[in-house]
């Protein structure tokens, strides 16, 4: 079994910054992509920035230049530094991670529970 803990969220002024962080533990073989998704009131979640497994890193051109998306593969965890906040940031921030569990050969996408960021004016 495989659990995803997400922490850091919070309520913050414009202009401030948050670090969310995500921990994967359980039956974990191997751990490939490895991100962050938001979903703001009224609208469907998105991608927000993800890393794979060789460092490769995407981010939604909001977000492009104000966050920092980072890995560290010994303790399964993926950080996202959000700098420069602004009100259009706020939302319910979700932990996604595709795991290939032991004793399987194939990756599973996973989500945390959510973590609600609220960025103030």
């Amino acid at each position: 079994q495989v659990q995803l803990v997400e922490s850091g969220g919070g309520l913050v002024q414009a202009g401030e910054s948050l670090r969310l962080s995500c921990a994967a533990s359980g039956s974990i073989f191997s751990i490939n992509t490895m991100g962050w998704y938001r979903q703001a009131p009224g609208k469907q979640r998105e991608l927000v920035a993800t890393i794979s497994s060789g460092g490769s890193i995407n981010y939604v051109d909001s977000v492009k230049g104000r966050c920092t998306i980072s890995r560290d593969n010994a303790k399964n965890t993926v950080v996202l530094q959000m700098n420069s906040l602004k009100p259009e940031d706020t939302g319910v921030y979700y932990c996604n991670v595709v795991i290939t569990a032991m004793g399987r050969t194939y990756g599973i996408n996973y989500w945390g529970k959510g973590t609600l960021v609220t960025v103030s004016s």
